[in-house]
């Protein structure tokens, strides 16, 4: 069996970091919410207890049962993890006189310590608690501090369980992955063999385990999700796997042509949908974006219904889910049904009575990429931007008409094909443009215009869960500007977003 660390949730907007931090020393790790995890078994190497936005004295705080874990496993408490450890136990934790954010380094280390070992002193962490710890029980020892903060670390003794009060898994915190080898690989003794090629080997046997000779149908889309999942369930049962590609007029400029290309070198029995018209009329004179997507996922649905039924004997839906959709659907705070609405493919296996698979359930975004290159995956293919499900449809601010989704293509095709050109498109995490409903004036030769202003949107991420809009240069701007103005008949305003997310989110609707 896999061993893994188990990271209890107890609703921090870092949670999900301390997943990737942990999973970069090819350590398995899963997260759960603090009020329904797995039972501790012989795989569960260590136990991670994460941040929150409540306070330990907060009644309607999280509250868990530490009893089959503490003094049993290693345990690491993060942040509220360690206040609660030391409220409920002992100590005493009240309102910090200031609240302490951001950087600060610690002036007091135990290197002795194994999870201080071979970190520096004065080393940088990031703070991030309205509370402070004042009192730790009398069994718990000091092994960190802060000018500010006295107990910015401690160990229980004669047990392997520790607490910090600042965040590890932010990059702001400099030896913060120094730390969590230390408690992941030292402490709990994990073997770090959790690479690309053994989830590759171990996910295909899974497969075939569970697949057998059954037949199986998959959405592509021509993002990296699914056609990772699409390798990886074509190794595993080959011929009775069916891609189906919907074109839903919403693509990019091109995008069904040169996908359906992409694919034929690759061994995937793909079936293309051309199904544009029936989208575009289901979304004439629909302007609100809640009601945009659900459209265009209900003819999602009715439109890959119809191409599946073509197919005989089906048993199986496979779907591109990542681990940070499914952490969010199980998450502490629930369900985030209109963040995910946007997710097409919403509601199939219920409608066409089938059984899910999902191989990459266990992956973040940049796992799934160093998966799809271990499996020969095309490098251009693997570093393709994230498109939104809904496409183009979330980018024309308004309602919807082929000759937006045209003069919208166009312009964007300009934008991503200068990245190209540029040597900027590996350095931008997703990138777009937005079809704003305003007209501008504008002059053209000796004649006044009435037209169109687009927006153009570039960001750098890792996961989408933040982004910082990125610096293009100047002179790519303005060369980008220029074409699409003279090239795009409609457009006579070009404008670049620079808002961050949050708050503002990387697409618009």
């Amino acid at each position: 069996m896999q061993e893994k660390i188990l990271i209890l949730d107890f609703g921090s907007q870092y949670t999900q970091l301390i997943g990737r931090r942990v999973r970069e020393l090819n350590v398995y790790c899963e997260i759960h919410p603090f009020n329904h995890f797995p039972k501790i078994d012989d795989t569960v190497k260590g136990v991670i207890l994460s941040g929150s936005p409540f306070s330990v004295r907060d009644a309607q705080g999280p509250r868990i049962d530490l009893s089959e874990i503490k003094g049993s496993i290693p345990l690491l408490g993060v942040c509220y993890g360690a206040q609660y450890m030391a409220h409920f136990f002992g100590g005493e934790v009240a309102l910090s006189n200031s609240r302490e954010y951001g950087r600060a380094n610690l002036n007091y280390v135990d290197t002795n310590n194994e999870l201080f070992h071979d970190i520096s002193t004065g080393t940088q962490v990031w703070m991030s608690h309205g509370d402070t710890i004042n009192r730790i029980p009398s069994n718990y020892t000091v092994i960190a501090s802060t000018n500010d903060v006295e107990y910015a670390a401690y160990k229980i003794e004669n047990e392997k369980t520790y607490a910090i009060q600042f965040h590890p898994e932010v990059y702001h915190t400099t030896e913060g992955s120094k730390l969590l080898f230390n408690f992941v690989v030292s402490i709990c003794g994990c073997a770090q063999s959790w690479t690309p090629a053994s989830f590759i080997e171990t996910t295909v046997y899974n497969l075939k385990e569970t697949l057998g000779n059954d037949k199986v149908v998959l959405g592509l889309s021509g993002g990296v999700d699914s056609t990772v999942a699409a390798v990886l369930l074509n190794s595993a049962i080959g011929k009775n796997l069916t891609c189906i590609f919907v074109d839903n007029g919403l693509l990019r400029k091109d995008e069904f042509a040169n996908v359906l290309d992409q694919y034929k070198g690759m061994g995937l029995n793909v079936i293309g949908a051309d199904a544009k018209a029936k989208f575009w009329n289901d979304l004439k004179g629909v302007t609100d974006p809640e009601t945009k997507r659900k459209i265009i996922g209900r003819d999602f649905i009715e439109v890959f219904d119809e191409e599946a039924h073509k197919i005989q004997d089906v048993k199986w839906l496979a779907q591109g889910t990542i681990y940070p959709d499914v952490i969010e659907s199980v998450s502490v705070n629930g369900p985030s049904a209109t963040i995910k609405s946007h997710h097409n493919v919403g509601g199939l296996p219920e409608k066409m009575k089938l059984k899910v698979v999902e191989p990459l359930k266990s992956l973040f975004k940049d796992e799934v990429r160093r998966v799809g290159r271990e499996l020969g995956i095309n490098s251009k293919l693997l570093g393709r931007h994230p498109f939104p499900g809904p496409g183009l449809g979330i980018r024309i601010l308004s309602d919807i008409t082929p000759e937006k989704v045209r003069i919208l293509q166009e312009a964007d095709a300009i934008f991503i094909n200068a990245l190209h050109e540029w040597g900027l498109y590996d350095s931008v995490w997703q990138a777009g443009v937005m079809l704003l409903p305003v007209q501008s004036v504008g002059v053209m030769g000796d004649e006044r215009t009435y037209e169109n202003v687009v927006a153009l949107r570039a960001v750098a991420s890792t996961d989408g869960m933040t982004a910082d809009w990125v610096h293009l240069p100047y002179d790519f701007l303005a060369k980008v500007s220029n074409d699409i103005i003279n090239k795009v008949r409609g457009i006579n305003r070009v404008v670049y977003d620079i808002s961050s997310k949050p708050p503002a989110t990387i697409e618009w609707e």
